[in-house]
């Protein structure tokens, strides 16, 4: 249908009222978050960060100045947090918020005025005297405090780099800018909730180190052709993202594909097998870690010969002479045997039954645990079906991406507890 041309129906109906938010995570659930909006023309997007917060299931109470409010308005700020806006203080002493603290306050956009303010004391407002009280707070361990800086690049000074460096010096966490056009602009909504969700996490995978793997690992057949699959490692991303938002110090290995990780989550990107190879013995070398999670679709065979250049086309038919890969996870296994694998198997054309035998056999050969899944079980709405095997317990279930994620990383703090 022409994109211009549209036939007038209702949109579905929805469970969620207005001013509701479909929940993506719980990473923020039960706690209270203080935004804090400064007078930056990026403050127009301070309604879509609030949202993002919500989305992992925070409260969100919005601060804003006057010089804020000429960029967003106090209604659109209110909409956007289900709840009325903090403009003046009052007898109610709203920047001490002793009678609902906050876990944390996040000031974005953080003007340059702001943040000097901030650093030399000044308290001569409803946001700088907010964040003297939250500084206090943060001393004496009751909170968190992030600021992303958001201002034109010729602001980036003596003075800036000294308040900042300041800042961080006293335990305040900067949420880097994203870059662009000769200033600090306000990163995507996404990575500052990101950003919050770990900086609040208390889960025992906090700065734990863990490896994610994900996508597939082409094998090269010429200098142009290469063989590879359909898998695009949306899995490894949601895992590795849901890992992040705990506060693990994750790395996320991903094979080139249609789909690329968020700019915020660490991660390098496998252009082949062997870069694939190289990069997950090279991570797992350069610094002990407790946990891989192998998730990438990791190429079987290759050609026996890599032929230079390209092949001619035209010819009728072709014959690859095939041979088998190198297991990247045996190879894990046998030079790190210090890391708890978490591995997966997908199989087509098996049964259930058939399913959980091969994932018990890898447990019995070392492997800490399985997410095991068939081509022909999908969820009502086509999601990926998965089971985590574990020596320990029956098969868990779960259906979709993120619900596969989470359990993957429920799991790992079990065993992190039980390490502990």
């Amino acid at each position: 249908m022409d994109s211009l041309t549209w036939e007038p129906r209702p949109p579905a109906p929805s469970s969620l009222g207005d001013r509701e938010v479909p929940l993506e995570g719980s990473h923020l659930a039960g706690k209270r978050i203080a935004l804090l909006v400064s007078g930056s023309i990026a403050a127009y997007r301070a309604p879509d960060v609030a949202r993002a917060l919500r989305r992992q299931g925070a409260t969100v109470v919005a601060f804003a100045s006057s010089e804020a409010l000429r960029y967003v308005s106090e209604e659109t700020l209110a909409w956007a947090t289900d709840g009325p806006v903090v403009t003046r203080l009052t007898a109610a002493a709203e920047h001490l918020s002793d009678r609902a603290p906050f876990a944390a306050y996040l000031l974005a956009p953080a003007t340059y005025n702001t943040i000097n303010k901030f650093r030399h004391g000044i308290a001569d407002g409803v946001l700088t005297a907010t964040l003297a009280s939250a500084l206090g707070k943060l001393e004496r361990g009751l909170t968190a405090i992030a600021i992303a800086p958001t201002m034109h690049g010729s602001l980036h000074n003596q003075i800036f780099t000294e308040s900042i460096k300041t800042l961080q010096s006293w335990g305040v966490s900067v949420i880097a800018p994203r870059p662009g056009y000769g200033k600090h602009n306000l990163p995507d909504p996404i990575a500052i909730a990101a950003a919050v969700c770990r900086l609040t996490s208390v889960s025992p995978l906090r700065d734990v180190p863990i490896l994610v793997t994900g996508g597939p690992t082409p094998v090269a057949i010429d200098g142009i052709r290469r063989l590879t699959n359909r898998f695009t490692g949306q899995l490894g991303i949601a895992i590795a993202a849901d890992l992040y938002r705990r506060g693990a110090a994750v790395t996320l290995v991903h094979g080139r594909s249609p789909v690329t990780p968020p700019d915020w989550l660490p991660h390098h990107i496998a252009e082949t097998y062997d870069d694939y190879r190289d990069r997950v013995l090279g991570i797992l070398g350069d610094r002990p870690h407790r946990f891989g999670i192998f998730s990438a679709a990791v190429a079987d065979y290759r050609p026996a010969t890599v032929h230079p250049g390209k092949l001619p086309s035209g010819r009728e038919s072709w014959t690859l002479d095939l041979i088998p890969t190198e297991k990247v996870i045996d190879l894990v296994g046998d030079r790190f045997p210090q890391v708890d694998r978490l591995t997966f198997k997908f199989q087509a054309g098996i049964d259930h039954g058939g399913l959980m035998a091969i994932a018990r056999d890898r447990l019995a050969r070392g492997h800490r645990a399985v997410v095991a899944n068939r081509a022909e079980e999908v969820g009502p709405n086509g999601e990926q079906v998965a089971y985590l095997v574990t020596p320990d317990q029956p098969p868990r279930q779960a259906i979709g991406k993120p619900a596969i994620a989470q359990l993957i990383s429920d799991h790992l703090e079990t065993l992190a507890h039980l390490r502990d």
